[in-house]
């Protein structure tokens, strides 16, 4: 009994390895490491264990390194590097319009000076990787997308200590330009981007960007002046950053981003259904990251705003922060191999079907 236990522990440590190794080299292990057990050993020594798991990761890492290596993941890498950056500089652009044009809600004291210098550089920074990209040059577009990175580093990251609340909400662009970054880094052909998406649906993602800023800046624009006197009041309808006097004009808003999001999916539906599936996996940890920092950290959000003095980060919110995007990545990742590994079993079983003679 003391034996069939011991296999089955070791068993079970052997299941880290990647599953082409176990077929290959599973039954050989497990001899050498019964043989090697002392009489009536019931579990894995901490050593044997720690062998186990470590070279289990490590050949996993392997493997994973060598699939990275796709053609899928290429054409997903080069899509994603340029949707990023196009919803980089969208974002770059809506903040200097800001500064650019006034706020008439706002009272002339509390308005914007103008534009500096960083906001015209976010915007000419991010232009620079969508026009490199789409001329083929990637390299120049990679390392412009890596000195977006940088300058979040440089310029933002020392405000955690007095302003952490605004670090902490510019993390979901730091996680974008780091996307956008590491995707652009992957090696693919010259202006791939533009031969797996198409030049329709690239113009049409364009327009989308276009037609979302315009709504935001309308909004913005046109919303209620912010003037109470003792014998009226206003109404003001909101949601999120949607504000109006009308509870209409706040859906036509709506209605109109949605349609904005709607032609984006539409015009990435005519991909490949492996390359959305790895788009989608690239751009899952910022989702994630942004729902973190938009539910967990919310409670740390309004006391730090309402205490007057800067609340620090624990290490576990720091850790969430961190491990958050990472593991959505890596599960994503093993789902895609996984779902494809399952169709194509699926198929090689069709194929079998077909070719079976008749009886």
């Amino acid at each position: 009994m003391s034996d069939a236990e011991l296999e089955r522990r070791y068993r079970r440590l052997l299941a880290v390895y990647p599953w082409e190794h176990r077929r290959a080299y599973e039954e050989e292990m497990l001899a050498v490491l019964l043989a090697d057990a002392r009489p009536g050993q019931r579990r894995p020594t901490a050593a044997d264990t720690a062998n186990l798991i470590g070279a289990g990761l490590r050949a996993r890492l392997r493997v994973s390194a060598r699939g990275f290596t796709e053609p899928a993941w290429a054409d997903a890498a080069a899509v994603t590097g340029l949707l990023v950056a196009l919803a980089l500089f969208a974002l770059a652009g809506k903040t200097l319009l800001d500064q650019l044009v006034a706020d008439p809600s706002v009272p002339p004291p509390m308005r914007p000076v103008g534009p500096n210098a960083v906001d015209w550089l976010r915007v000419m920074g991010w232009a620079g990787v969508i026009v490199t990209a789409l001329v083929g040059l990637r390299w120049v577009a990679a390392g412009l997308a890596w000195a977006g990175v940088a300058a979040w580093v440089v310029l933002v990251a020392p405000g955690i200590a007095d302003q952490p609340t605004y670090v902490v909400d510019t993390l979901p662009q730091l996680a974008l330009a780091v996307v956008a970054a590491a995707a652009l880094t992957v090696p693919a052909p010259r202006r791939r981007a533009v031969a797996v998406l198409g030049v329709r649906p690239l113009v049409t993602l364009v327009l989308a960007a276009l037609a979302a800023v315009s709504i935001l800046e309308v909004n913005r624009l046109a919303r209620p002046a912010f003037t109470v006197t003792s014998s009226t009041g206003y109404t003001v309808y909101v949601l999120y950053d949607l504000e109006a006097s009308s509870e209409l004009v706040i859906w036509l808003y709506v209605a109109g981003l949605a349609v904005a999001a709607l032609v984006v999916l539409v015009s990435l539906a005519g991909l490949a259904p492996e390359i959305r599936r790895r788009v989608a996996v690239m751009l899952a940890p910022v989702a994630a990251l942004a729902l973190v920092i938009d539910s967990a950290l919310a409670g740390w959000a309004v006391s730090t705003v309402h205490m007057g003095h800067a609340i620090p980060l624990v290490p576990a919110q720091w850790a969430m922060l961190v491990l958050v995007p990472a593991v959505t990545f890596l599960a994503g990742v093993l789902l895609v191999r996984r779902r494809e590994e399952t169709l194509r079993m699926v198929a090689l079983g069709r194929d079998a079907d077909r070719e079976r003679p008749a009886a």
